[in-house]
């Protein structure tokens, strides 16, 4: 039976801890990052190792452009931030969404090689003046109506490549002053105000995969992340109206505190449709799966909605890279 849980693995090659991990908990996805990322072969090596001993169907990384880039040369491009993308929206903005559109294309193409499907973006989040720099450049733009319009375009980009994109991060970190990677932002806005940041996720609700923010919003809940509250979960599906599998941000970032096990039943319970944990603790993925059930029937049916909508990749994106040099001024 599928564990609702996406995991990380501790290097580049698949531990036989991990391996017996992975086939008696059965994950959802698995989830890489730089400590992950060898050889081209290697890469795909441990990706098909960790697919065949958990049966897991995605496989995740953060793969934005910009910073947030876990393959880089000479395995993958080099891609500018979305904030680079969004620059050009003033003086063309179709010109913007297509930039944006090719480069999700070609991000989800460099990846499929590796046996990675599903790549962390695009970023909706609208940052305001004097916000930490966390978001800062992933984002598209500082108005709603250019991210939804921008972000919008990357994952079309995305699964048009026959990848999933995850939207994130819901219902908005743009404001937070702090980095939710290493301790809680609390944002004291009022409701009318926080409507400025639901509005790029309520264009995006159909996208099959979204991702949670490790945030407080004291007009929403006064005492817990959204990762963690049923008020703020129900706001995204509801108010929101987001439709697809709902994860929330890994559980081993400093803005979420106390036993994790515990957390990520809590998380579940708020109306997350899986939990996600990226330190490749195996104690702690442990934990973690001795805490948390089975997939909800709702779950299990997003999840079936977002493996329908994964395909073959492109056969040749040469064109596109020019087309996206081009537009952008940088060659990928």
């Amino acid at each position: 039976m599928t564990a609702p849980l996406i995991v990380g693995l501790s290097g580049t090659a698949l531990t036989a801890d991990e391996a017996a991990f992975l086939a008696a908990t059965r994950p959802l996805g698995l989830i890489l990052f730089k400590r992950n990322i060898g050889t081209a072969d290697e890469i795909t090596r441990l990706v098909a190792a960790a697919q065949e001993a958990s049966g897991a169907r995605l496989v995740l990384i953060d793969q934005e452009g910009g910073r947030v880039q876990r393959i880089g040369p000479p395995l993958a491009p080099r891609y500018p931030p979305a904030a680079a993308i969004g620059a050009l929206h003033a003086a063309d903005p179709a010109q913007a969404a297509r930039a944006a559109w090719l480069a999700g294309h070609l991000i989800a193409a460099d990846l499929a090689p590796f046996g990675i499907n599903t790549p962390c973006l695009p970023v909706a989040d609208v940052p305001v003046p004097g916000a930490h720099d966390v978001i800062g450049d992933r984002a598209y733009g500082e108005t709603p109506d250019i991210v939804a319009a921008l972000a919008g375009a990357a994952a079309d980009g995305v699964m048009a490549a026959g990848a999933l994109p995850v939207v994130k991060h819901i219902p908005g970190h743009g404001r937070a002053w702090v980095d939710s990677h290493v301790s809680l932002p609390v944002v004291e806005a009022d409701r009318a105000a926080l409507e400025r940041d639901f509005a790029p996720f309520r264009a995006l609700a159909a996208t099959p995969l979204g991702m949670t923010a490790h945030v407080v919003y004291t007009a929403i809940d006064p005492a817990r992340p959204a990762t963690l509250s049923p008020a703020a979960i129900d706001l995204i599906r509801t108010d929101i109206g987001f439709e697809g599998l709902l994860m929330g941000d890994d559980l081993s970032m400093g803005a979420i505190s106390g036993d994790i096990g515990a957390n990520a039943a809590a998380s579940l319970a708020a109306g997350c449709d899986c939990v996600l944990h990226c330190n490749g603790d195996l104690g702690e993925m442990d934990a973690i799966a001795s805490a948390i059930g089975p997939m909800t029937d709702a779950a299990a049916r997003r999840l079936a909605a977002a493996h329908a909508r994964l395909g073959p990749a492109p056969a040749d994106v040469t064109a596109l890279r020019d087309e996206f040099a081009d537009l952008v001024g940088a060659a990928v």
